[in-house]
């Protein structure tokens, strides 16, 4: 899915930076055009020991907080004077509510345009994956676990489950391996697409943090008894996916 909300054009004199987020519920990540690296700094509302965490489980709990947290974050890269065109990663199945929350946490920033992109998307844009043939996409985030079946570039079936590495302290990599294959599982059993058995059968795309431990890697494969590889630089993935995006819609601008 990606989705858009724009304003008014802007006058000539006016920069258009281009910034690419991923707000995760442990780490909020972003790029920007013409800037080194990928900014990564803890999603809370302050530095502070007792700052808040304003995104709790792919959900935004605190949308003042976030609208603060982001632009502390991103005041030295947008220009006063400036109407960014913003990029951003909703999780899947994340629906019209979540959507208008984040893009009004997003006019902190005065944006001119902004483009929503489902995270599985944005991991196979990263990856460079083929999305027009079967293709599974895990994202294991801190707070939670993203899968779909991606086919025909359009995601066919989608869950998400409120588990992660968080949990890993508390349940360990086994239980929490149990818990994504019986995810995946639940999939297959209730939707039981032919594209199930092709996706596997090349290897589900493993991304976010979780995909940085190997520990859970090699039980997922086990369980699901399908090769199991992460993205290069999983916890990135997303943020960079969108900043993929932002570079094709600036090299084919959108209409008035």
């Amino acid at each position: 899915m990606i989705a858009r909300a724009r304003r008014r054009p802007w006058p000539a004199r006016r920069t258009c930076p281009a910034i690419a987020i991923d707000l995760g519920s442990a780490r909020t990540r972003a790029w920007t055009a013409g800037r080194p690296g990928i900014l990564d700094v803890p999603t809370v509302t302050g530095p502070e020991d007792c700052a808040g965490r304003p995104v709790q489980r792919g959900t935004i709990v605190d949308p003042a907080g976030t609208a603060r947290m982001l632009s502390r974050l991103l005041s030295d890269r947008v220009p006063l004077d400036a109407q960014p065109l913003i990029a951003f990663t909703v999780p899947v199945l994340s629906g019209q509510r979540h959507h208008t929350t984040a893009v009004g946490v997003l006019q902190a920033l005065r944006p001119r345009t902004v483009l929503a992109l489902d995270s599985v998307m944005a991991i196979t844009l990263a990856a460079g994956a083929d999305p027009f043939r079967p293709l599974l996409v895990i994202d294991l985030g801190a707070h939670l676990t993203e899968v779909a079946l991606l086919a025909d570039g359009e995601i066919l079936t989608a869950r998400r489950e409120a588990m992660g590495g968080i949990d890993l302290e508390e349940r360990g990599p086994a239980d929490l391996a149990d818990g994504i294959t019986a995810m995946i599982t639940a999939m297959m059993r209730d939707e039981p697409l032919p594209q199930f058995v092709d996706a596997l059968d090349r290897g589900p795309l493993l991304a976010g943090g979780g995909a940085l431990r190997p520990d859970l890697v090699c039980r997922l494969s086990a369980r699901l008894h399908a090769p199991m590889e992460p993205v290069p630089q999983p916890h990135t993935a997303a943020v960079r996916g969108a900043a993929q995006a932002l570079r094709s819609a600036l090299h084919h601008p959108l209409g008035e």
